[in-house]
């Protein structure tokens, strides 16, 4: 027999299954956590039920440090298995086919628990909820990846990334054929990628802990730098258009600077504003800006060869190397500035 919350089925008949980890082939309450462990049925090892695979489309996604396969039933951190049960992990995979909408607890318990299965909702939802936000390390009160959304339900607000090798272009080898991407990089270039991007970024566990009042203080002095780059040289242009002439092509790059210098001072306000209010889920928001951001300061760490009727060439390239880790440091800034703060692990969601 198979027990399940509110009634007893026989073993291996359909049924909802734990509320905890959705399994129907052994003894559980739903609320006997020490028995799952002391089984070990607690691991994704065990077959994820039927409503699962309805939750999201197979596939594999990644978001953060995290990559999660949904046909495997894989949760991974920088390529390590995390444990995860079978309900929080179908949770995460409809949170992570409808990124930025929000997932009502009746479509959740719809997809987790079929019609005519008895258990205590509230305690299931709220079980999968905290147990998927354990393992992916967030925090309710300031969520990374699972925003609680009041009165409604819940929401994935991190960025998150399909992969599919069927969509990968293919590259061509050296006799000019083209090979699929994935042959032309070897079986293991994934995870190699994913590892040298995580080394190169921070991540908010690798920064120091500061003053919010001193990290808002040096990113709102690097968006200020930046709008003083833009205005001054729109409010320069005659001279900074002599300066062009002896380069090939001055047309074309008089019109790049003065398109990023105009398109960038409302998302310098942008992010002046969002910063001094407080504006809520701000990190994701950021984050999804910073690719942008990042072309655009880069582009603009040449800013100070603008000024070589005024300084020498030495001195113009000490400032674009400097320049050239700004958009890095303000991510850094950003991430330490939206840090969640440190909370009981047990605390229900809201």
């Amino acid at each position: 027999m198979g027990i399940t919350v509110g009634r007893i089925v026989p073993h291996g008949a359909r049924c909802g299954g734990c509320v905890v980890c959705g399994e129907i082939s052994h003894v559980c309450t739903g609320y006997a956590a020490a028995w799952l462990e002391y089984t070990g049925w607690n691991e994704m090892d065990a077959t994820t039920p039927a409503s699962t695979a309805a939750s999201a489309t197979p596939g594999r996604y990644r978001f953060g440090l995290f990559e999660a396969d949904l046909a495997a039933g894989e949760l991974r951190r920088q390529g390590m298995r995390i444990k995860l049960h079978a309900q929080p992990f179908a949770l995460l995979g409809m949170l992570l086919a409808r990124p930025n909408e929000v997932l009502t607890r009746e479509d959740i318990c719809r997809e987790l628990w079929p019609d005519g299965t008895f258990v205590d909702y509230e305690h299931g939802v709220n079980s999968a909820v905290n147990r998927l936000r354990e393992a992916l390390g967030d925090k309710a009160a300031n969520p990374r990846f699972v925003e609680t959304v009041a009165r409604r339900g819940y929401r994935f607000v991190a960025p998150v990334e399909r992969l599919d090798a069927s969509l990968k272009a293919p590259v061509a080898d050296e006799a000019g054929d083209a090979v699929p991407l994935a042959d032309a990089r070897g079986p293991h270039s994934e995870a190699v990628t994913a590892g040298v991007l995580a080394a190169m970024l921070s991540q908010p566990e690798d920064l120091p802990t500061a003053s919010s009042r001193v990290v808002q203080t040096l990113f709102l002095l690097l968006q200020l730098m930046y709008l003083g780059f833009y205005v001054g040289a729109l409010g320069n242009l005659g001279e900074i258009s002599q300066l062009l002439s002896e380069l090939p092509h001055p047309a074309a790059i008089y019109f790049v600077l003065v398109a990023t210098a105009a398109m960038m001072i409302p998302m310098r306000a942008f992010l002046l504003s969002a910063v001094l209010m407080r504006a809520p889920r701000l990190r994701g928001k950021y984050l999804r800006l910073w690719p942008v951001l990042l072309l655009a300061d880069a582009l603009w760490s040449l800013s100070p060869f603008l000024l070589l009727n005024h300084i020498n060439f030495g001195l113009a390239l000490a400032c674009t190397a400097l320049l050239l880790y700004a958009p890095f440091a303000q991510r850094s800034l950003m991430l330490m500035l939206t840090r969640e703060p440190a909370i009981p692990t047990a605390q229900q969601p809201k």
